[in-house]
């Protein structure tokens, strides 16, 4: 009984009913039972309870049953997300999977979420359809490890039977009968009136709709639910107001043509232009910390990290990665980290711990060839920068009309706590620092 010092009494009478028992998987399933319990203090449990061969449970947390049939269940997903909607099946019945192959995926509010095989077989059953709202925990398909009967239990219509279908064959002559006793009444006046309802449907001041068959309704996916959720209620809670300002791009653009092969050779990763922008947000942050701060309730935090959010637009919809400590580090770093960020991103493998956070928030629609946007600030942030297309356009410079690479910038910012001198002056600080890289190495 030493083992079961840190228990309630109440807690040990339950553990105490049985292995077999409904308190025991509530305990299984969401980790405690009127007080915090470790896994240790479970396993050391265990060993003093009675083993009942009938419930041995699996050594994979995702998986769960005996013997020759293994049942496939909803991984954890993550501490913020409670279920998600299973998007697709990889595997259908009578495929062959392996360990740790997926068989499913399960879309999220935020990420796309694999479900792995926890053994080799070949599935037997799928007992969950596309589109289902599923938890952790909850079983989705059957594997066998042996190649057996394969059956596949989503829900379809039973066929129907030909007994049946000859049935309805032989009532059809009999339906067939009233209608022709009904052209013997005399009916010439209805078939004139007929014509004459589509004359009264057209009128002019009604438009002429497209038919509904050219028409497709589709169900938005969680993330798009979620993206669409968040900036409209960002746009109901903020005081949103947008500044604008040009940068002359000729220095930076000199910059990463001078040093592009060996900054590579070196790195191994490109230079581009979003480290630029990154540091520069980094020292405008640094020279007006209200820019970073964040309203909370009546209280305003003032975060003495940087965590620079980089919006990536992918095929499923808008993610926001963050770039972490985003002070500490160099332009290497910086580069390396968005690459390997955009890319997990685009392919779906992102983690939520990945996206959780920011302090701020930039956002490149040049990439796509944007000349000037407003872009909406991602909550609970207070400021986003909106980078833009470069172009060339005719500016005076020297005294002289010259082309030169121009980019608009623009800030939006909850003007609740951020004032208009403030807004100005970070992205004017962002603006000088872009178009002379070498107040960086001088802190000027």
């Amino acid at each position: 009984m030493q083992l079961l010092v840190g228990f309630s009494s109440s807690v040990l009478l339950t553990l105490l009913v049985g292995r077999g028992s409904r308190f025991i998987r509530n305990i299984g399933a969401h980790g405690s039972l009127g007080g915090p319990i470790s896994v240790r203090s479970m396993s050391l449990l265990e060993s003093c309870l009675p083993v009942d061969s009938s419930r041995k449970t699996s050594s994979r947390s995702y998986s769960s049953g005996s013997g020759d049939a293994v049942e496939v269940v909803v991984p954890f997903m993550g501490e913020s997300v409670t279920d998600g909607t299973l998007a697709t099946f990889l595997k259908h019945p009578g495929d062959r999977v392996e360990v740790d192959e997926p068989i499913a995926q399960i879309e999220t509010d935020k990420v796309t979420i694999d479900v792995s095989s926890p053994e080799a077989g070949i599935i037997q059953q799928l007992l969950a359809k596309v589109g289902d709202t599923v938890e952790p925990g909850t079983k989705i398909a059957i594997i066998s490890k042996s190649a057996g009967d394969v059956a596949h239990v989503a829900p379809s219509e039973p066929p129907t039977s030909k007994p049946s279908a000859k049935k309805v064959e032989e009532q059809k002559p009999k339906a067939e009968a009233p209608p022709q006793e009904k052209p013997k009444a005399p009916s010439p006046p209805p078939s004139k009136a007929a014509p004459s309802p589509p004359t009264t449907k057209t009128s002019p001041s009604e438009p002429q709709l497209p038919p509904k068959e050219r028409e497709r309704r589709v169900p938005m996916t969680r993330l798009r639910k979620r993206v669409a959720t968040r900036l409209k209620d960002a746009q109901n809670t903020f005081a949103m107001l947008t500044t604008f300002n040009e940068i002359d791009m000729t220095n930076l653009m000199k910059l990463r043509s001078d040093y592009k092969d060996s900054f590579a050779e070196k790195h191994g990763v490109k230079l581009g232009f979003m480290s630029g922008f990154v540091k520069a947000a980094v020292s405008a942050l640094q020279t007006q910390p209200i820019v970073n701060a964040v309203i909370d309730g009546d209280d305003i935090i003032y975060r003495d990290y940087i965590d620079i959010s980089i919006a990536v637009g992918t095929p499923k919809g808008l993610v926001v990665p963050v770039v972490r400590e985003a002070d500490k580090l160099n332009f290497a770093e910086i580069e390396k980290t968005i690459n390997t960020l955009a890319k997990k991103a685009n392919e779906g493998t992102i983690s939520i711990d990945e996206m959780a956070g920011g302090t701020f928030t930039i956002s490149n629609g040049g990439v796509y060839g944007s000349l000037l946007s407003t872009p909406i600030i991602n909550p609970p942030q207070s400021a986003i920068l909106g980078m833009h297309s470069i172009v060339n356009r005719p500016m005076v410079f020297g005294g002289e009309i010259v082309p030169r690479p121009m980019m608009y910038a623009a800030l939006t910012y909850d003007h609740r706590l951020i004032d208009g001198r403030e807004a100005v002056l970070f992205l004017r600080r962002i603006k000088d620092v872009v178009e002379d890289p070498r107040r960086l190495l001088l802190d000027v």
